[in-house]
Parts: C-alpha cells; sequence; structure tokens
C-alpha cells in the first residue's frame, strides 16, 4: 500500500460515509413507518408541479442555490380519529424531482382508492409507499466497489504508473505532475465522447412544440476568494421552456449565464443561445425514458474545445519525454 497521508483516504471514502449515513437513516425511518397505522384515503389532486430545489452550488456566496424541477403532485385525503386530513407524500424515499413524474401519476389518478400510513403520534405525517426506496441496496454496493477501487487500486495503480513514466523522463520526479496532465487529458477525453454520445442520442429523441419562459434576474453574491474576501454581487440569467408530453405539463432550463452586471449584451446571449423572447414557440426534443429530460438544441457546440483541452493536456507530457529521450 502507497503511504498516503490519512487524509486522502477520508476524502476519497467521504462522500461514500455520507452514502451510508444517508442510507441508514432512511432504513430507521422505512422501520418506523412499518409500525404507523393505516387508513383508507382517496387521490383528490393528480398532476405535475413544478417546485424549488434546494441544491449545492460552491460558486455562491451561501453554497446553495434554487433550481426548479419537475414533480407528480399526488394530494390525497383521508381520516384519522374523525379528522379530515391532506397530504402529499407519496414515498419514504426523498423526491428531488425529475425522477419519474409520469409513472407516477399513472399510479395514482384523481379517485384512485389508496391505503394511507400515518404517524400515530403526528397524523399529518403519512405516506402511501413505505418499502426502502427501489435500488437503494444496488447503488450502495456499486458506490463501495467503486470506492474501493479508486482508493486502492487507484492508490497501487498511481504508485506503478508514476515509476513507469519516471523512467522514461529525464527527470523521474516529474513523473507525478506528467501522470496527472495525462490523467486529466483522459477526463476532458471521456467527457467529450459522452457529451458527442448524449448529442447522438437526443437528435433521436420525439420532438413537441414548447413555449420560452425568461426567468429574469436572479441577484446573488459569490463565494468569497482565497483571503476570505466577500464576493462581488453577481446576477444570473436564466431561459427555460415549458412543453406536453404525453399531455402531462412540464418545464426545464434551456441554459444559464452568470456575470457581475445586470445587463447582458445581445453577442453574448447569442453565444450562449439565449437570444429568446418570451412566449416564442420553439421545437423541444424530449427523452421518452425521462420526459423531464428536453433540450433545444441535441447539438454540442463546444465539445471540440474539451478536445482542445485534451491535447494540450496530453502534448506537455509528451513534449518532457522526447526532451528526455
Amino acid at each position: 500500500m502507497p503511504d498516503l497521508p490519512w487524509l486522502v483516504y477520508a476524502m476519497l471514502l467521504a462522500p461514500l460515509g455520507l452514502v451510508l449515513v444517508a442510507a441508514v437513516y432512511k432504513l430507521l425511518q422505512v422501520r418506523a413507518a412499518r409500525e404507523w397505522p393505516s387508513a383508507p384515503g382517496k387521490v383528490v389532486i393528480s398532476n405535475s408541479a413544478l417546485r424549488d430545489v434546494s441544491v449545492l452550488d460552491s460558486e455562491r456566496e451561501n453554497g446553495r442555490k434554487l433550481e426548479q424541477r419537475n414533480f407528480a403532485n399526488i394530494v390525497y385525503e383521508y381520516s384519522v380519529s374523525g379528522e379530515q386530513l391532506r397530504n402529499n407524500r407519496v414515498s419514504i424515499g426523498e423526491d428531488r424531482g425529475n425522477f419519474q413524474v409520469e409513472e407516477t401519476l399513472a399510479k395514482y389518478p384523481v379517485g384512485a382508492v389508496v391505503t394511507v400510513h400515518y404517524n400515530p403520534l403526528n397524523p399529518h405525517e403519512a405516506v402511501l409507499e413505505r418499502d426502502l426506496p427501489q435500488g437503494l441496496w444496488g447503488c450502495l454496493g456499486i458506490g463501495t466497489a467503486i470506492a474501493v477501487a479508486v482508493v486502492f487500486g487507484g492508490a497501487i495503480g498511481l504508485k506503478r504508473i508514476s515509476e513507469f513514466v519516471g523512467a522514461h523522463l529525464a527527470n523521474p520526479r516529474m513523473s507525478v505532475p506528467v501522470v496527472a496532465l495525462l490523467a486529466f487529458g483522459l477526463v476532458a477525453a471521456l467527457f467529450a465522447l459522452v457529451l458527442r454520445r448524449q448529442s447522438a442520442l437526443a437528435k433521436t429523441w420525439p420532438v413537441v412544440p414548447g413555449v420560452i419562459k425568461l426567468s429574469g434576474l436572479d441577484e446573488f453574491r459569490a463565494a468569497p476568494d482565497e483571503n476570505g474576501r466577500r464576493g462581488a454581487a453577481m446576477y444570473e440569467r436564466k431561459v427555460s421552456f415549458a412543453y406536453r408530453f404525453n399531455d402531462i405539463a412540464y418545464t426545464s432550463v434551456h441554459a444559464g449565464f452568470s456575470s457581475n452586471s445586470p445587463t447582458t449584451s445581445p453577442w453574448v446571449l447569442r453565444l450562449w443561445g439565449m437570444d429568446f423572447q418570451d412566449g416564442a414557440g420553439v421545437k423541444v426534443f424530449v427523452n421518452p425514458a425521462n420526459p423531464s429530460e428536453a433540450t433545444l438544441d441535441p447539438r454540442v457546440k463546444f465539445g471540440w474545445m474539451l478536445w482542445v483541452i485534451a491535447l494540450g493536456l496530453w502534448a506537455g507530457p509528451t513534449g518532457s519525454r522526447r526532451r528526455g529521450s
């Protein structure tokens, strides 16, 4: 095993640790819900809804931002001790949006009779499904395998690769930065290939009509700099669009652009594909496997830049090897 600082291993294993903690917490919730009593209920609202979801954003002062996502809005009524109650939570699993909207709406149409499981200590807390989130253990298994491979296989492999590369360099001490450049170049190339594959698939998606919705400007503070000084005031402009697929309404974001000025020149908007008018009709390419995923332009405009970056990163190590040979 390479002699690496414990902090390196801790950083590599931290994401897996967070997932395990979340899984244990969810398992405890499921066990508690299995003891809850149940009552008959009825679905009174079943439609799609657009909600704000808080997501991580390291570029902002508070480290978070709001992102609009599509949800299946299932509202059901039930009665506990003569009190008529309403709830809209379907499952114990956390619904982060943009996932199985169409399937959930089809499963719980208006008028459907359902079994409501409620917390006897707080009857307002209830769910329709109290099983573990589908695929949880599979995700944990895959995540564990990847973490082990990255920590141990990657560390051991890095040492051997560095030794091999160092043997072909004029200065063997440069083997680690050379390997790092090669690895970053490989990552950039893989991103380029993935984007190209996604673009090819998106071009085959069904096309439906849509309407542009301009969300206006969002003012926020950038993250503090390295010296702890407060970040500058920033403005984010977004262009979103609304569409319907299989008679269900969805909204998606086409593009976003952040700057330190509330006004943006027309040529910048054109460069980022944001030169739309509110209410304009557009063609929307919709992923039939997950209709919450859609795009106005399936082409990859700046994919070539990733190849340039990859070639630039690879050129340095190649030049070093030639000078040392």
